[in-house]
């Protein structure tokens, strides 16, 4: 007999967490969160309780765990856009439409509660979560940022009455097509122009991080403000995020551009891969994990290209010549076999473009659904 638990208990959040570990085990594209940072979404830990609402449930088929996901209702993204959305995320379910139906159906019942008009998702508390249900590329390794699904998963969403909202692609760059001289030169030219300066190439990971980390996310803020499901960074959520990637941030990839005042005004994080370090202890911090982990940050074999952006003031002044000229430079690396862009809006043409300059391929896409409750 199938039910559906609301998560409450100790137990209940660990079997949660631990579900999806148990559903992919023996999976080798799948790559976990950590583990801790998941537990730690239950507790006053997570900063995210003082801007959303969330609820979680368990799918038990007999006494046995068969499916999960998670519900949020993002306070800050309804006020601004003055919507009544409610989000569903960490769905995942074995190959049932019955539980796929109930579990979908306690979210949308719980959605109504609150006066939500309708579910969209995947899609976490923000959109440095991983987001969107994978549809193409399952045959390729996930990066840690985004998360894994099989392919049943479409099906079983949209046999629940959920359609398309909007897709993302992702591609994977592998060399420089050809060496460009006009680049170079549009980057001096911008630099003097704008009275610019490449920011703090003397400093090390955290003196960087502590003097330019606020203006960097309100570069990030700025730059992402009209993108699909974003919401403003908190300086709460600032100090969490920063935590949760500290330990895998290489300060090669992190770059900056800065005025005459200091203020950043184009930025790119770029984060070591780490899938394959994560895989086997299953998102558990492990002395092994630790190991891989530290030898994959120091010697990438690959880079997953996490945040870019550069101010709306300065898009047309050439520094898109310096976000290229950079990340070509660390494909120079002779650890680094390939870069994986992560998610580009399919209708994002101009940051599409620049992918040109570059050997890839368009080898994921991942997609976002939207019901009326």
């Amino acid at each position: 007999m199938l039910r559906i638990v609301e998560v409450k208990t100790r137990k209940q959040r660990k079997e949660f967490v631990e579900y999806p570990l148990r559903l992919y085990k023996g999976n080798p594209y799948f790559v976990p969160p950590l583990y801790g940072d998941e537990m730690k979404m239950f507790t006053e830990k997570n900063i995210y309780t003082k801007t959303c609402k969330s609820v979680f449930y368990l799918a038990e088929r007999d006494g046995v765990t068969v499916g999960r996901i998670q519900g949020i209702l993002q306070l800050q993204y309804n006020d601004i856009h003055n919507a009544k959305q409610t989000r569903f995320t960490r769905f995942d379910c074995e190959n049932n439409l019955e539980t796929a139906k109930a579990l979908f159906q306690a979210v949308e019942t719980w959605a109504r509660a609150q006066g939500m008009e309708e579910v969209v998702g995947p899609l976490g508390y923000s959109d440095l979560e991983r987001e969107g249900l994978l549809i193409e590329g399952f045959e390729y390794l996930s990066t840690f940022e985004e998360q894994y699904n099989y392919p049943y998963y479409a099906n079983l969403i949209e046999s629940c009455g959920y359609v398309k909202d909007v897709d993302w692609v992702e591609q994977r760059l592998f060399s420089i097509k050809k060496e460009d001289e006009r680049f170079q030169k549009l980057v001096e030219r911008a630099m003097q122009r704008g009275n610019l300066h490449i920011a703090g190439e003397e400093l090390g990971k955290r003196a960087f991080i502590k003097k330019y980390g606020k203006g960097i996310f309100n570069c990030i803020d700025e730059c992402y403000k009209e993108l699909y499901g974003v919401v403003p960074y908190t300086p709460e959520m600032q100090r969490q995020m920063i935590s949760q990637f500290m330990l895998i941030l290489n300060r090669r990839y992190i770059m900056a551009v800065c005025d005459e005042n200091e203020e950043v005004v184009a930025f790119g994080l770029v984060l070591p891969g780490i899938g394959e370090a994560v895989q086997k202890s299953g998102g558990r911090l492990t002395l092994g994990c630790l190991i891989r982990l530290l030898k994959a940050v120091k010697k990438p074999k690959s880079i997953d290209l996490a945040l870019v952006g550069i101010m709306p003031k300065y898009r047309n002044s050439g520094l898109s010549a310096f976000i290229m000229t950079t990340l070509q430079d660390m494909l120079r690396d002779e650890n680094v076999e390939y870069m994986e862009t992560n998610l580009n809006l399919e209708d994002n043409t101009s940051i599409q473009a620049q992918w040109k300059y570059f050997e890839h391929i368009q080898h994921k896409r991942r997609r976002s659904y939207i019901k009326k409750v």
